[in-house]
Order: structure tokens, then sequence, then C-alpha cells
């Protein structure tokens, strides 16, 4: 009875504010889009981050708080087919924009003599066609939605005890695992550069900070550059999502092997999957604080 109460507030505050946040920072990065480069780049990204987030909390928050509201027959098969393509492509998009974001900083930070700084973009518009690589790349792979018989909570009585407003089961279990694997080495050569990336920015700001340690001993004054500042809000994203990422994975395969699921344990990764979009763009408005500043301006 608690849940059934407490489910729909917290369905529609993860959904709401999490809209919010992110339609925020998407205007602010729109309007204030300029700058080097560099932050051209960066800015770039993390718009496409931004529109990952809303698009899929609107395809997963957004008719899970619906269904969390009392209304289970609101979708048809063609609505539930493009609400589960949706939240395929923004999940799929989400991990390739944050490995790339990865990069662009590393590449940002690191000394002129490191290999990483080859990968720095010379301009900002050489990242556009790497976005689009990944919407292209994404879309095939979420295709794989045409070898699957859509199922929602009109037609089958197991919507009843799961509370879901749609359910997939593939056509051929042979291209199901061609798919797969496709999804599972896209994730697999995004999270090893999200790592290694992320591990070398570690070890720069680790040098970083002996040195200002080394000048505050001094008595010489030093002010942190703003790479270095953007440099640890992309690390705060990205253990924010890697953590969100394994926990969401962690209990998927704990609900498929599992013979007898704990049924909170469902609702439980429904809040996680949610996690990343939702707090992303908080962590974003905390570390830079371009929101006050964007609408001075306007």
């Amino acid at each position: 009875m608690v849940w059934r109460l407490l489910k729909p507030l917290l369905s529609l505050l993860l959904t709401g504010l999490g809209l919010l946040g992110n339609l925020s920072v998407f205007v602010n990065y729109m309007c204030s889009l300029g700058g080097g480069n560099e932050k051209k780049s960066v800015q770039l990204i993390l718009i496409s981050v931004v529109l990952t987030n809303i698009i899929l909390l609107l395809s997963k928050g957004l008719p899970w708080t619906i269904v969390a509201l009392g209304l289970k027959s609101f979708l048809g098969v063609l609505g539930c087919t493009i609400i589960v393509y949706l939240e395929r492509l923004s999940r799929g998009l989400s991990i390739c924009t944050s490995s790339l974001l990865t990069v662009v900083q590393a590449s940002t930070i690191s000394p002129r003599s490191s290999v990483w700084r080859r990968l720095k973009p010379r301009s900002a518009w050489h990242i556009l066609p790497v976005l689009l690589f990944f919407w292209i790349l994404n879309s095939f792979i979420s295709m794989s939605l045409l070898n699957v018989i859509i199922i929602t909570s009109m037609n089958t009585s197991y919507f009843i005890k799961t509370d879901l407003y749609c359910f997939s089961v593939p056509r051929s279990q042979k291209i199901s695992n061609i798919f797969l694997t496709f999804m599972a080495v896209r994730d697999a050569v995004s999270l090893g550069i999200m790592a290694v990336a992320s591990g070398y920015m570690v070890f720069l700001l680790y040098k970083h900070h002996q040195h200002v340690l080394y000048l505050q001993t001094s008595k010489l004054l030093y002010k942190t550059p703003p790479e270095m500042k953007a440099a640890q809000r992309v690390l705060q994203l990205m253990f924010c999502f890697l953590f969100f990422y394994l926990t969401d994975c962690l209990l998927s395969l704990y609900l498929i092997v599992s013979t007898e699921p704990v049924f909170i344990l469902v609702h439980v990764q429904e809040f996680v999957t949610l996690g990343f979009s939702f707090l992303s763009p908080f962590l974003l408005i905390h570390r830079n604080g371009y929101l006050s500043e964007c609408w001075r301006a306007r």
C-alpha cells in the first residue's frame, strides 16, 4: 500500500525534475554556445548528452509515470514500438557520447607532447560528423526492434504482475543474438575508451594537484585553469554514468538469471535506468553556474 502511493510520487519527481533540469541546461548551452574551439567542442557534446537525456526521460520516464498513476492501456502497438525504439536509441547514444566527452576533455588538458593531444579536435565542427555517426550507428542497432513482437498491456495479462506498459518477444533468436553482439561490442568499446580516458585525466589532475601544493608551499599565487575545472566536471559526470550503468547491468543480469526475482528490484531498476538522466543536469548546473549568466545576458 505504501509503495503504491510512493511510486507515482517518485516517478513524477524523477521525470519532472529531470526534464526541467535537462531543458534548462539545453537552453543554457544553446544560448551560451561560443568561446574557443575547445569550449565549443565540449559544449556540442554536452548538448548531445542533454538531448539524449531528454529523449530517455520522455520515452522511459513519462510512460512509466503514467503507468504508475494507474493508466496502463494508453499505448497501442505502434506507440509502444516508437517508445521502445527511442528508449533503446537514447541509451545507446548516452554511452557513446559519454565516451566521446571523456576523450575530448582528456585531449584538451593533455600536454602538447602527449599522444592524446593528437586526438584534440581542431574545430568544433569536427565533432559533428562523429555525433552524426553515433546517431546512425545506434539507429541501426535499435532496428533490432524489427525482429521482435511488441506486446502491450492491452493484450496480455503479464503486465498485471509487473506494471510494465510494453513487452517484446524476439521473432528469431539468431537475429536477436546478432544485434545483441553489436550492442555488447558497442558498450565494451565505449566503456573501455571511457575508462582509459578517465584514468588518464585522473593522472593529470593528480599531477596538477601536486604542482598546486608545491606552489602553495612556495607562497606563490596560482589560479586553476578552466580546462582543469572542466576536467573535474567531466570526471564527475563519468563516474555518475558508470555507477548507474553498472548498477543497471547487475540488476538486469540478476533479474534474467534469477528463478524467483525480487519484485521490488524490478522497480529499483526503473529508477536506476533514469538515474543519470535525472542527476547529470544538476551536476552541470552546480559545477559551472552558467544558467544565471545566461539569463542575465538575456
